[in-house]
Order: C-alpha cells, then structure tokens, then sequence
C-alpha cells in the first residue's frame, strides 16, 4: 500500500514531467535570430557564352603569334581553346613538333600542345569536321590534333600552306579547323623551320621533333 505521503509526492513529480526518463532538448534558437538551416550546395557556374571571334595572342621563345577563333561556327573547339587559353594551361608548354612537306620544306605545319600533361588536360571533345563548319586548312589555319575524332583535347596545329588533304572528305572526317593566324606567320615559319631529330618520334611523327621545343610562355585573351 502506497501511503499517502508518497502518494503525493509521485503526483507531484509526475505534474512536473520527472516522473519519466529525460529526454535530450533541442537547443533552443538565438534570440533575435532565424533558425539555422544546412546551406544547398549552390549550382555550378553557367558556361561562358562563346563568342562570335577571339583573338589569343602566343608569346613564345621565337616571337608572338596572334591566332583568331572562330566561336561562329566552331563552337565547341573554340570553347576548349579558351578554357585551356583562361586557366593557364598553355603557359609554358611548347611547340614540339616541325612537320615539312617533302620536296617543299617551307609547307607543312607545326604542331604545340600539353602533350597528355595530366594535371594540364581538359575533358576530350565532340568532333567538329570542316564539311559542318566550312573552315578550310587555308595558309596559317590553326586546328586541333587528335588521335581518333572526338579525342582532340589541347594540342593543336598550324599550317604554313594550304593543306587541303587535312580537310574533311567523303569517308575522312579530316581534323577540326577553328580559326587562322592574323599575327607572327614569321614566327611561325621560323619555327617550322627549325632543327629535327631524325630518329626521334613514332610513325607520322618519326624525324619531326624539333631538338629545342619552342617554349610559349603565355597565352592570352586580346582585347
């Protein structure tokens, strides 16, 4: 038999919300304050809109070279350049390669990039063929090498001479034109011009690498 004292004394704390285990509180909200509530990650930022033309302006070892890009009908391959051309991902790579055609030494075209540089390159991208932009490896023509299409990431080519066999064909999706030289086709024959190692390079490439790469020690945007 519960005795009266007890009685009350349980009814007490049972009123008082201490007859049952405590329970954690929440921590009550700063005065004058909203609640916190957990931040939403924000999205990523939209993608520069291309521009109709760009200029890049290639300070290297043998003199400037100014190439314009056609954002019109070359999108996605004037889009890589400039990524590559804004994060700095071009200072201090080299032009590596004097392709001359045979029996006509001062044709051909000269070819730089990151050279499969991990901490350098960019995601490979879409092909865009010459039949769908209608550019052409005109004299001075800058364009992207690859390997297979749709594998061009950041290195690219120069032609000194029309180079009509790089256009897309029928059954040959040829490379991907971009844009021209406007600026320093000196510089750019001086570097085709230059000393090749004639054992150095596999396949296409064997006999074309230039002894002393030219350095390009920036890239950048031109007003």
């Amino acid at each position: 038999m519960i005795r009266p004292r007890a009685l009350l004394l349980l009814l007490l704390l049972a009123a008082a919300g201490c007859g049952d285990a405590p329970q954690p509180d929440a921590p009550p909200a700063p005065a004058n304050e909203a609640v916190a509530v957990p931040e939403t990650p924000p999205p990523p930022p939209a993608p520069a809109p291309v521009p109709d033309t760009a200029r890049v302006r290639l300070e290297t070892e043998r003199g400037p070279i100014v190439v314009e890009l056609d954002g019109r009908r070359a999108p996605v391959t004037t889009a890589n350049f400039l990524a590559y051309v804004d994060q700095r991902r071009f200072d201090g790579i080299y032009f590596y390669r004097a392709a001359r055609t045979r029996n006509a030494e001062r044709r051909g075209f000269i070819q730089g990039g990151i050279q499969r540089s991990a901490r350098r390159m960019l995601p490979r991208i879409a092909h865009e063929p010459t039949s769908a932009t209608g550019l052409r490896h005109r004299d001075g023509a800058i364009s992207m090498a690859r390997r297979e299409p749709g594998t061009a990431m950041g290195d690219f080519f120069i032609t000194v001479g029309a180079m009509p066999s790089m256009d897309a064909g029928r059954d040959d999706p040829g490379f991907a034109a971009f844009g021209r030289v406007v600026e320093g086709m000196d510089t750019v024959r001086r570097i085709l011009a230059a000393e090749t190692v004639a054992n150095a390079g596999r396949g296409a490439m064997k006999g074309q690498m230039i002894a002393a790469p030219v350095r390009i020690v920036s890239a950048r945007r031109v007003e």
